[in-house]
């Protein structure tokens, strides 16, 4: 049968038998079927006969080629279907073509580049073209294989994040992507899991929960792997959004119950966290982002978690801060504010809590509890406390300079959990006293019960060394944590700081007065010292005074001063 080529319009038939050859001479004959032998993959020469293609030439790899084909009974030629590309070469119309071609099907298929490209010829009627056949099968295999061990776990079988994206970004594009929900599940409490059953029993746990997650999808749901300790599921919605939370509420119970590993019953908490496609108006990527920022909330409220646009506002505005402060802490451009701290049976000051203040130049006044919690989260809470203390130190001994005596003036620095936890407490303090000349006793070092609570043995080697550099030890917030008696009794404290929760509106509450008599009589009892926070009026700082309370701070006194200002209150007062 012949057809038209749609490019030439030339009649374009099926090709002639191999061993019809005309027109040439046994000598040039030799010499190219020579030529053609010596390529290392399939070759043969055609040219055009009565408006059919003819093979003048073919080597042995295209001959075995021709008798190996896995698709059908015709020629290699009327497979590959490269008619058009041949006539537009020997036309002049093009210089040469290159395509891929796979024949066969999708599983045993052979895989090949077609380059079709002139040969030199006297005149048009007699061109000729040269077709090679590259057999790239083991290549596309490999490839195959690489692409497909790239897009799936290897503990679980099922696909990673990257193949969980590029398979939700399909279906997105096919069927629309109000469609379509994710879902993440984050096991709470995995690495306690390795630690105690190891790598290879945390490894079994995963297993298991892969293989329940699966128990609760749809036919048309899929479930991947996209972390150490998390999973995805792309969820079809069939009746609406409801679907999702149906979902949630499946993983959920079967999760619920116990897995037993090696002698033990391990229960897998989890956090789930959902996202809407259609809501998000997203990309595949950022959905998954969106679930996972309602993961986030999910592990907060222990319950599950749609996502909403305000949590990535606010996923955003820490991310910016972390960035800033970062830069802030290096340049040193945070500023300082000190507020008094004064003596309730003399009415003079003791000294000053240093509050770190951050003013920035596009952001605005940034408030200490939301740059604080960003700094312990991303760990610089560290150089940011060390920050602190250099600057508290260095603004103590400048208004001594200025004043050109020693104040009586302590200053106290907070210092967080996860700094205590983390840093060579001691050696900071010790180091920072040295570099500016001061004593011990001139600077307070405030920790939260939570620094205490949390390691009470690293935190009382921590307080016997900050003693053995005579610095004062204050517990900030006390009765807002689980501090432990006794070991309250072990800790070197010189004193608690009563926090402002029961302190303001103390004076119409007969609860809150009992349990701020409660501190002082505990603190006296113990030879400590107190401070009450949030003193606001006069009457409430007399009735303090009353009970035994040692000093006070509050905006009864002055609020946070800058250096300047805080030394002329300093002076004022002791005048």
């Amino acid at each position: 049968m012949r057809t038209r080529s749609p490019v030439s319009g030339i009649l374009v038939g099926r090709v002639s038998n191999i061993a019809d050859i005309v027109n040439e001479t046994p000598a040039y004959i030799a010499i190219r079927q020579t030529y053609l032998e010596a390529l290392p993959i399939a070759a043969a020469v055609l040219a055009l006969h009565d408006g059919d293609l003819e093979i003048h030439a073919a080597n042995t790899a295209w001959k075995r080629l021709d008798r190996q084909r896995v698709s059908g009974r015709e020629h290699i030629l009327d497979g590959v279907g490269c008619a058009d590309e041949i006539v537009e070469v020997m036309n002049g119309d093009a210089a040469a073509k290159q395509f891929d071609w796979r024949d066969g099907g999708i599983i045993d298929g052979r895989h090949f580049t077609v380059s079709v490209a002139p040969l030199c010829a006297s005149d048009r009627a007699d061109a000729r073209v040269l077709v090679t056949l590259l057999d790239r099968t083991s290549e596309v295999q490999t490839e195959k294989s690489l692409r497909l061990e790239m897009l799936t776990d290897s503990l679980t079988g099922l696909m990673n994040r990257a193949g969980f994206v590029e398979h939700l970004e399909t279906r997105m594009a096919d069927d629309g992507s109000e469609n379509y929900a994710v879902m993440v599940v984050d096991l709470a409490r995995f690495s306690r899991v390795n630690e105690c059953v190891g790598s290879l029993g945390g490894d079994e746990l995963i297993i298991t929960v892969a293989r329940r997650l699966l128990s609760t999808l749809r036919g048309y749901d899929l479930l991947a792997r996209t972390g150490a300790n998390e999973f995805a599921m792309v969820v079809r919605l069939i009746d609406g959004p409801g679907d999702v939370l149906h979902v949630a509420r499946r993983v959920g119970e079967v999760l619920a119950r116990p897995c037993k590993l090696s002698d033990f019953e391990i229960k897998v908490d989890c956090a789930i966290g959902c996202a809407l496609a259609a809501e998000s108006g997203v990309d595949a990527e950022k959905l998954v982002r969106h679930a996972q920022i309602a993961l986030n909330e999910a592990k907060r409220t222990q319950r599950v978690e749609m996502y909403q646009p305000a949590a990535l506002a606010a996923s955003n505005r820490r991310f910016t801060l972390e960035t800033e402060l970062r830069r802030a802490i290096e340049c040193e451009s945070l500023d300082m504010a000190f507020q008094p701290l004064m003596s309730l049976d003399t009415g003079r000051i003791a000294g000053f809590e240093a509050l770190a203040r951050w003013n920035h130049p596009d952001l605005g006044i940034i408030q200490p509890a939301e740059f604080i919690a960003v700094a312990e989260e991303s760990g610089l809470i560290v150089p940011l406390g060390r920050w602190a203390l250099n600057r508290a130190l260095a603004t103590l001994k400048s208004w001594d300079e200025e004043a050109h005596r020693v104040l009586p003036l302590y200053v106290g620095v907070n210092l967080s959990a996860i700094q205590v936890a983390r840093d060579d407490i001691a050696g900071l303090v010790g180091g920072a006293l040295r570099d500016y000349h001061l004593s011990g006793y001139r600077l307070s070092v405030e920790l939260t019960e939570s620094a205490i609570v949390a390691d009470p043995d690293r935190a009382g080697r921590t307080l016997d060394a900050l003693k053995s550099v005579d610095a004062m030890l204050a517990m900030d917030d006390f009765g807002t944590g689980f501090s432990n008696l006794a070991s309250l009794q072990k800790l070197p404290i010189d004193t608690l700081k009563i926090d402002r929760s029961f302190i303001t509106g103390m004076l119409g509450d007969p609860d809150k007065v009992a349990i701020v008599r409660a501190i002082l009589s505990l603190a006296q009892a113990l030879g400590m010292t107190t401070t009450a926070e949030g003193i606001e009026s006069r009457e409430l700082a007399q009735t303090l005074a009353a009970l035994g309370c040692t000093t006070g701070q509050g905006f009864f006194y002055a609020p946070a001063l800058e250096s300047g200002a805080a030394l002329k209150f300093a002076l004022d007062s002791l005048s």
